[in-house]
């Protein structure tokens, strides 16, 4: 037997979907159910381990064989579960998981959704080749507690000998996604995932396993003093509005409509906070939407997350999904989503106070010293992920990676010599953009409030961004309306060959779907694989790590400036699969951030390599917990040359501290 195709159905008290796989397993009443099978691609058997059934004693052999490769659908999962039923120490586990195949991050990497039901409906797959529709109901009836009820005794659990019928049709259910995943296999065969890619899931999936302690003090406390804070200021405004939920969106739209007689269109963040600048005179209606904004605040909602994954040693885990962002490959984040966590603007001695003031639920003295309540839990979340006692965080980040990427890709000497020397590109690109020296860009100088200006440029328009994008990107309102077409052109004036790499990409991209043509820009290149008007047919553009991006069912397509590339991917508005557009400075910003993603990768790989344990990263920013103090040679590793791009400047900084914080 070389493969094994295997897909398994479990049962936990333990929700999947809040705490996340490794609390889920670590649960007592944890239970390996269903074990479905497929050796070496043949007919698929279920052993049925609730009914007496034991796993075949080759089924057990070839489980171990390190030439048998074990292959499901986010694999993971089938991992670290059978890890459980077989009771594997930390080191047997990891060894195992090199023997382990993926077929999701094999969808993933060639540009499908991640789930089975969705890449069976990408891939057209027939219906009796997709899971059956009664499967999650069938999970719901088995794979989870139940609410005990008179109609059914009372129990906590529904078991085979329950429902009978509906458990015969949970084996079938089980047998086809097995089935569903070899036909997916199958399809995706001839573009395989390169085997870098695949040895940095190994290493994903044992830096999840790893995971990052939390203070679960902080995390009591922070939960404690929210739904005080929540109690205090719902009551205060029903006294206020007269409502009997003011939480309600519609009643309190109203309210506020008739207290202030205007028509106010929404309740959204940017709309609470325009009226609050605004002259709202009734003040009722003021203190209305200031509490509006603080129960806006989601502040509690990380630490609920916190408390529902911990496991038993007080770390959570799987904090981050390997291949999650589609397109580009960098990581998504998972469960309190590390990547999307509020910024700390409390210098340090304040964060220290503050974490003892909530530790200990000091709701009057907390709020005495800080104002807000919820602003500051919100600003504290950061600081819940801590090292293991006698360890340290070593926080090292890379800096400005995206545009040293995006220079070196344009060939953009004078960015790459910033990136060389002193790296200030905010102050170099205000130089350049409205020619003062860089020498009089410094604070004290009146020349130094330029820097904002060039910051927002900066940010925006690298991609083909314009006035939309900067005025999303200026957050502090530095620009006014009249500057901004201005700043546009002043920033591409000082870029050209970024602009130019804008429509090389595009003509590059648009020549090959339109021809066939293999093209090359700047040692990128693009080409069409699979069979024309399949579901298996793609542009590629391939890296200079040689990883490929993935662009499904491509085709020309009228665009608003002329012909642009159309391709089948997942929206992120609708959560679609559905034909989307792309053009130049949107395909150059994919390879930009595919690049970097690489570089975070291979800095992952090196540090692990070196004896350095990493516990999460974030964007470009990666977390090791140690026993001592070796930043230095963290930002050395994160700083050497990649092997594939040997004259990319990169560069990293970093910091030690005793918890996670924005430094």
């Amino acid at each position: 037997m070389k493969t094994m195709n295997i897909d398994l159905e479990t049962f936990s008290s333990v929700d999947i979907k809040s705490a996340g796989l490794y609390a889920y397993v670590q649960s007592p009443d944890f239970q390996v159910m269903l074990f479905a099978y497929s050796p070496d691609g043949g007919p698929v058997s279920v052993v049925d381990l609730m009914n007496g059934e034991s796993l075949p004693g080759d089924v057990v052999t070839f489980l171990f064989d390190p030439e048998c490769r074990k292959i499901a659908y986010n694999a993971a999962f089938e991992w670290y579960c059978l890890s459980k039923y077989f009771s594997l120490d930390e080191k047997s586990r990891n060894a195992w998981l090199t023997h382990w195949r993926d077929t999701m991050l094999h969808g993933l990497y060639c540009g499908f959704p991640a789930g089975l039901d969705a890449v069976g409906k990408a891939l057209s797959l027939p219906e009796v080749q997709q899971k059956l529709s009664t499967g999650k109901s069938l999970i719901r009836t088995f794979c989870v507690p139940c609410k005990p009820c008179k109609s059914n005794g009372g129990r906590t659990r529904t078991l085979p000998k329950h429902e009978p019928e509906k458990w015969e049709l949970f084996k079938t259910y089980n047998a086809q996604d097995v089935a569903t995943e070899m036909e997916v296999a199958i399809r995706l065969a001839p573009w395989p995932v390169p085997e870098e890619i695949q040895e940095q899931w190994v290493t994903d999936q044992i830096n999840n396993a790893r995971g990052v302690a939390i203070d679960r003090k902080l995390v009591a406390g922070a939960l404690a003093l929210g739904e005080k804070v929540k109690v205090v200021m719902t009551a205060e405004a029903k006294a206020l509005t007269g409502l009997e939920n003011p939480n309600s969106v519609a009643q309190l739209k109203d309210w506020l409509t008739k207290e202030t007689g205007e028509d106010i269109p929404n309740l959204q963040k940017a709309t609470v906070e325009d009226l609050l600048a605004g002259e709202v005179t009734s003040a009722n209606a003021r203190r209305m939407l200031e509490i509006r904004q603080e129960l806006g605040k989601t502040s509690t909602k990380k630490y609920d997350a916190m408390a529902a994954a911990v496991c038993e040693d007080g770390r959570v885990r799987g904090l981050l999904q390997f291949y999650g962002a589609n397109r580009t490959g960098r990581w998504a984040g998972r469960i309190i989503q590390p990547q999307n966590l509020p910024r700390t603007y409390l210098p340090m001695p304040m964060q220290k106070l503050a974490r003892e003031l909530v530790q200990g639920e000091k709701l009057d003295a907390l709020r005495m010293v800080f104002g807000s309540v919820t602003d500051t839990l919100s600003q504290l979340i950061r600081t819940a992920l801590v090292p293991a006692p006698g360890h340290v965080f070593l926080d090292a980040d890379f800096s400005a990676i995206e545009a040293r990427v995006l220079a070196w890709l344009a060939g953009e000497e004078w960015r790459l010599e910033v990136f060389r020397t002193h790296g200030k590109i905010y102050e170099a690109s205000a130089s350049q953009m409205f020619g003062v020296p860089l020498s009089l860009i410094v604070k004290g100088n009146p020349e130094y409030a330029l820097r904002q200006r060039g910051k927002v440029a900066e940010l925006a328009l690298g991609y083909q961004g314009s006035i939309p994008a900067l005025t999303q990107m200026d957050t502090s309102k530095t620009l006014t309306e009249e500057e901004k077409p201005g700043i546009v052109q002043q920033w591409r004036a000082a870029n050209k060959q970024i602009v130019s790499l804008w429509y090389r990409v595009q003509t590059a991209a648009i020549h090959t779907v339109r021809t066939g043509q293999p093209t090359n820009v700047r040692g990128i290149g693009f080409a069409l694989v699979g069979a024309v008007g399949s579901e298996e047919y793609f542009m590629t553009i391939t890296l200079p790590s040689s990883r490929k991006l993935f662009y499904c069912r491509p085709r020309i397509v009228p665009g608003k400036y002329g012909d642009a590339i159309s391709y089948w991917g997942m929206n992120q508005t609708s959560k679609k699969w559905c034909p989307l557009e792309t053009y130049g400075g949107k395909l150059v910003e994919n390879i930009t951030q595919a690049i970097a993603r690489d570089c975070l990768a291979e800095a992952i790989t090196r540090l692990e390599a070196a004896g350095y344990p990493v516990v999460f990263h974030v964007h470009d920013e990666v977390v090791v917990e140690y026993k001592d103090d070796r930043l230095q040679e963290i930002v050395e590793i994160m700083s050497k040359p990649m092997p594939w791009a040997p004259d990319l400047p990169l560069g990293a900084d970093g910091w030690v501290g005793e918890f996670f914080t924005k430094d």
